[in-house]
């Protein structure tokens, strides 16, 4: 299902276990983009895994496709919430390669996913962005309200 276009034609799509392919091309758009083969390119995980998520209803997969390209994705999940019947969704990642940037890909991958999380009853889409990365903070700011938070990891084991 073409879910939006952007300005330069990219189509935008959402997965589902019949991706598997498009999910590893978008795998490896993400490792490229974010400099980061050891989160997703060295330990793949196996097409029954990627079926499996990609069938769950509360992950999102977008790829923006030029043709069989994969030239920008993003990847979210729906967060349903406890202290009321709602739910919100997390954009975790998105990326557009480095030849299609400004061309609005990022914009319709977003776009793209208002109308699944209005389907989800969620009530925001939220991202974080690096304060020094200022194209995302600027695309965002166009896009949304900002608030400043700090993020923590926290290691699973002490």
């Amino acid at each position: 299902m073409t879910a939006a276009r952007s300005s330069s034609g990219a189509a935008v799509i959402r997965l589902s276990g019949r991706g598997i392919a498009t999910m590893r091309a978008v795998n490896a758009l993400f490792a490229d983009v974010f400099d980061d083969a050891g989160s997703y390119a060295a330990l793949p995980p196996s097409d029954a895994y990627l079926a499996d998520l990609l069938d769950d209803p509360r992950f999102i997969a977008l790829a923006a496709l030029e043709g069989e390209r994969v030239v920008g994705a993003l990847a979210a999940y729906e967060l349903r919430k406890f202290e009321q019947q709602r739910s919100e969704i997390y954009i975790y990642d998105l990326a557009v390669a480095a030849d299609r940037r400004r061309q609005g890909i990022a914009t319709a991958l977003i776009d793209a996913l208002r109308p699944v999380a209005v389907d989800a009853g969620a009530w925001v889409v939220y991202v974080q962005a690096d304060l020094e990365d200022e194209p995302a903070v600027a695309l965002y700011t166009k896009l949304g309200k900002r608030e400043d938070v700090l993020h923590f990891d926290i290691a699973p084991r002490a």
